[in-house]
């Protein structure tokens, strides 16, 4: 049986969050600059000396369910992508959330919130499957562009936005100085044109 990836609202999310978002750091993307960074910068991958584990449902205490108390949600879009009984995968695009930073406020943005795939199915086509259903609901909703954060260290993440097109717009060395155990993190915003 193959993926269908289908848009709920967000009843969806107790479900949604049991799909783990934990990625394992074998190699991290160093910001190298020229001139105090006047001529450019490049981010450069280098192994850590340990890898280790990632899970930002834990490490940001904010699982998905909670987003309705946080955010205004209702003009996101979640998606489950769904192999039988099974759920394999998740995505929620955010739309005209007023206290939502990554939007900046516009209608012509959204965000692509969130993106998951269960550990297992990864590098089947689960990602691409939602990545392009929420890149087409935020074109129905008449957006200009689809805006993506990570970090430098989520390479897999980041070799996946650039191979569907998205490109870098921001490097951000200090976007996370005041979170505790990420301080040290580059915060990348990547863009799709839509």
């Amino acid at each position: 049986m193959g993926v269908e990836v289908r848009q709920f609202g967000p009843e969806c999310l107790a479900r949604y969050e049991r799909v783990s978002i934990a990625f394992h750091v074998e190699s991290v993307f160093r910001v190298e600059d020229a001139d105090g960074g006047l001529v450019g910068l490049r981010l450069v991958e280098q192994p850590v000396a340990e890898p280790y584990g990632i899970d930002y449902d834990e490490r940001k205490q904010e699982c998905p369910s909670r987003w309705p108390q946080r955010f205004d949600t209702s003009r996101w879009g979640f998606f489950l992508a769904i192999d039988g009984a099974e759920t394999v995968g998740g995505a929620a695009v955010a739309w005209r959330s007023a206290n939502l930073w990554l939007l900046g406020g516009g209608d012509d943005l959204a965000a692509l919130w969130d993106i998951r795939v269960a550990p297992r199915r990864r590098g089947q086509g689960v990602g691409t499957a939602l990545f392009e259903r929420a890149a087409d609901y935020a074109r129905r909703l008449g957006c200009r562009r689809l805006k993506i954060e990570t970090q430098n260290i989520n390479v897999l993440a980041c070799r996946f936005y650039a191979a569907r097109g998205c490109r870098l717009g921001c490097i951000d060395r200090h976007g996370y100085a005041g979170v505790a155990g990420a301080a040290d993190e580059v915060m990348l915003l990547w863009y799709l044109d839509l």
